[in-house]
């Protein structure tokens, strides 16, 4: 019978077939553009590991039958397919962390393990021997061993690189990524241990299920859309009382973003500085203001100076922004966006030196994302007209910007952020046009 020994994958490929297919109606349905992604070589990969893991479990118990030469390419591709996949995996798991590196050094490092054990697999599959199991038969040799090594190591990698980043991964991908993973490490243990067991499949379709449920399902993706809409609305509402028209939180998180990137390009905070960290990071910066909406309009619009009464009224912005986050976005299940969120709107006028507000932080003290919000609010209040000033040279505004180094800002983003004035220029006049 054709199936006898293959049933478990003509199972999977089910599975993976019916995945793919939702995943790309739900894209389409949704009209999102399909810009290719890790997951999309991920997937496709899963179709062919899947499909020579069934064809080789067929042709190894029927070795009178089945041409030797076929048999062994049929072996060759199953070998390839599976570590190409596990090394996919390890990608993948880099890009939804700290992204894919663009140095060439680090792509070099990062791809030579690989293609020497592609090497070492071609050259020794010609050695492949097959036993007889209880269960089932089975194919062993330097190129199955290799296979196996490889996997270790990818999965070994895949799972520093996780829990490297573990405080700042969104709790829901924490749960899914350590399950799926986990489940790769045992059932691969356990194929190694008993390589008749022909489990290969399984570990494929695990991880293409657990991704796509809770991080790529396109349906998660449109509602993160709406959630960062309605963000950036009602940020841009309380902003208008000041007399505003959403320019401010647009600027200021354009130059959140580039010193944020800037930093993990350089290697700076760099267990910190995760994809969901950036993402929260970018979604929370529109809140920095949110307290203002607890300040009287005749504070905010006054054209003159502030008495100091005022500008106590005003420094309350800060604690109440912290609140309002809290009770506003503190119950939507992303709990680490909410506490940015809150860090963001609560701290970002803290100073380096302890002497901001409203409780007086100093240093590290201060949350990163507080930080970073610091320069970019500070350069953005500075560069534009406001009803109280006119804007301010944008040399002089990067001259504010140093000044402040170790005094109002933390001194090594200050000289990210002045190492960059070209893109932040740039940027500024792109969103005045």
């Amino acid at each position: 019978m054709v199936l006898e020994f293959c049933k478990l994958q003509v199972g999977c490929m089910l599975i993976i077939l019916y995945i793919a297919f939702i995943y790309c109606k739900e894209r389409k349905r949704f009209r999102q553009r399909h810009k290719a992604t890790v997951f999309d070589g991920l997937l496709a990969l899963s179709f062919p590991a899947i499909l020579f893991d069934g064809l080789t479990a067929y042709t190894v118990n029927h070795l009178e039958t089945v041409d030797k030469t076929v048999n062994m390419i049929l072996h060759l591709f199953f070998l390839l397919s599976l570590d190409f996949f596990i090394f996919w995996l390890f990608l993948y798991m880099i890009s939804i962390t700290t992204g894919l590196p663009k140095q060439k050094s680090k792509k070099v490092l990062l791809y030579s393990p690989f293609v020497i054990n592609v090497i070492v697999v071609v050259v020794n599959i010609p050695s492949l021997k097959y036993y007889t199991g209880e269960l089932s038969n089975y194919s062993m040799g330097i190129s199955a061993y290799t296979c196996f090594v490889m996997a270790g190591i990818y999965i070994l990698l895949s799972m520093i690189v996780f829990f490297g980043r573990w405080r700042y991964i969104e709790r829901h991908k924490r749960v899914s990524i350590f399950t799926y993973l986990s489940a790769l490490a045992l059932i691969t243990g356990y194929q190694m241990v008993h390589p008749q067991s022909l489990l290969s499949s399984i570990c494929v379709t695990i991880i293409i299920v657990g991704a796509y449920i809770n991080q790529e399902n396109p349906s998660i993706a449109e509602l993160s859309h709406y959630h960062n809409e309605m963000i950036m609305g009602f940020a841009t509402l309380v902003e208008n009382k000041d007399g505003s028209t959403g320019g401010h939180i647009k600027r200021t998180t354009a130059y959140v973003r580039l010193l944020a990137e800037e930093l993990r390009r350089r290697g700076y905070y760099k267990e910190v500085l995760t994809k969901d960290y950036m993402r929260n990071l970018c979604l929370a910066a529109p809140m920095h203001d949110i307290g203002k909406i607890s300040v009287p309009d005749v504070i905010l619009q006054k054209p003159g100076r502030l008495t100091p009464e005022e500008f106590d009224i005003i420094k309350q912005h800060a604690e109440s922004g912290g609140k309002i986050v809290q009770e506003t976005f503190g119950h939507l299940g992303n709990e680490q966006y909410a506490r940015m969120a809150y860090e963001v709107a609560r701290f970002h006028h803290e100073k380096w030196n302890g002497k901001g507000y409203p409780e007086g932080l100093k240093r590290k003290e201060i949350p990163l994302c507080a930080r970073i919000m610091a320069i970019a609010d500070v350069f953005d209040a500075v560069s534009e007209k406001r009803c109280y000033k006119e804007a301010f040279p944008i040399e002089k505004c990067f001259e504010i910007i140093q000044e402040g180094s170790g005094q109002d800002f933390d001194p090594v983003l200050v000289e990210v952020f002045l190492d960059i004035r070209e893109k932040v220029v740039q940027v500024r006049e792109e969103m005045r046009q």
